[in-house]
C-alpha cells in the first residue's frame, strides 16, 4: 500500500508519499517522497480576500506536478486538503474546480476543527498519561489549540491567528484576547500545561536552539532565540541561519505566538515531535484502508 498526503497551507504546499510497513505488530510509515513548495497563498488572501491570477495559475501548475508524482509512485489513495487561506478565499472553490478540471486532482477545503483532528491523530503517541498538555499548531493563517489529559483529547479550538496573517496585519480585532481567554478558561485545577508544538516554524526553532538531540525547548531559550532573530535583518536570517526565504520572515511572528500561548498556559517547556498535518493525513488513510480489509 502506498499513500499520499497533500497539505495546502497559507505559507507553503506540501506533498508526502509514504509506504506503511508492519513488522512484529508495529507499523511505521516509510517516507518515499517529500516536497515542500513555498507558494504563499495567504499573502493574497489575507490582503485581498482572494487568490490572485498569478498564484491561481501557479497553484494549478503545482497540482499538475503533484498529481504526476502520485501517478508515478502508483499511489493507492491520496487525500489533499486546503486550510485557512483557501477557506477564506472568495475564489477558493473556483480554484478547486479548476484543478479538478485540469488534472483530475480532488482537493478538500477543510475546517479548522478537522485540521486539528487530523494533526491530533499523530500527537497522542508522545504523551505521558500523568500529564496535562496543550497542543499548539501554528500555521500561516490559523492556530489550532487542543487540550489533552494524558492521551485523552478534551477540547480543541481553531483561531484565525497565523504567521502570514500577522505579517499582513490582517488579524481580526479581539482574536488575541479570545484565544487568551480560551486558554485561561481551560487551565484546570493545576493551572499549567506542558506545551506540544507542531508546524514548520517550531521545528526550525528546535533546530536553532538544540545542538544535540532532544525533545523539548524551554520557554526561556525560546525567548532568547526570538531576541536573536529580531536583532538580525531578513537577509541576515537567510545567510547566517540558512533559513529559507519564506521562513526568514514568518519565524518571528510564529515565535511570538508560541511564546504568548505558553506564558498564558503556564508552560515552561514545549515538546516538539516531528509530525504535522501531512502525517495525520497518512495515518487517517492507513486506518481507513486497514479497516476495509
Amino acid at each position: 500500500m502506498i499513500l499520499a498526503a497533500i497539505d495546502i497551507g497559507s505559507n507553503a504546499v506540501r506533498l508526502q508519499i509514504s509506504r506503511p510497513i508492519t513488522y512484529e505488530g508495529v507499523t511505521i510509515f516509510k517516507k518515499l517522497q517529500y516536497i515542500r513548495f513555498p507558494l504563499r497563498l495567504g499573502s493574497d488572501v489575507f490582503e485581498n480576500a482572494e487568490i490572485g491570477d498569478k498564484k491561481f495559475r501557479e497553484f494549478v501548475i503545482l497540482m499538475h506536478a503533484f498529481k504526476a508524482m502520485i501517478d508515478l509512485y502508483r499511489v493507492d489513495e491520496y487525500y489533499a486538503c486546503a486550510t485557512s487561506a483557501m477557506r477564506e478565499a472568495q475564489n477558493g472553490n473556483a480554484l478547486v474546480q479548476a484543478v479538478k478540471a485540469s488534472c483530475g486532482l480532488d482537493i478538500n477545503i477543510i475546517s479548522g476543527d478537522l485540521e486539528a483532528e487530523l494533526i491530533n491523530r499523530v500527537i497522542s503517541f508522545n504523551l505521558n498519561p500523568e500529564e496535562q498538555y496543550l497542543h499548539i499548531d501554528v500555521g500561516g493563517g490559523s492556530t489550532e489549540l487542543t487540550l489533552y489529559h494524558g492521551e485523552e483529547k478534551i477540547v480543541s479550538k481553531s483561531f484565525p491567528i497565523g504567521t502570514v496573517r500577522l505579517l499582513k496585519h490582517s488579524e481580526q480585532v479581539g482574536t488575541w484576547e479570545s484565544m487568551m481567554e480560551w486558554i485561561k478558561d481551560h487551565k484546570g485545577k493545576d493551572g499549567h500545561f506542558i506545551a506540544i508544538g507542531t508546524g514548520g516554524n517550531i521545528r526550525k526553532l528546535y533546530e536553532l536552539t538544540n545542538k544535540e538531540k532532544g525533545k523539548y525547548i524551554g520557554l526561556a531559550k525560546l525567548e532568547d532565540e526570538l531576541e536573536i532573530l529580531k536583532n538580525m535583518n531578513y537577509e541576515e536570517r537567510i545567510v547566517n541561519l540558512q533559513l529559507n526565504e519564506d521562513r526568514a520572515d514568518v519565524i518571528i511572528p510564529a515565535s511570538e505566538i508560541y511564546i504568548a500561548i505558553m506564558k498564558k498556559a503556564g508552560a515552561k517547556k514545549i515538546l516538539v515531535p516531528d509530525v504535522g498535518l501531512k502525517d495525520g493525513i497518512i495515518s487517517f488513510l492507513y486506518d481507513k484502508n486497514s479497516s476495509v480489509k
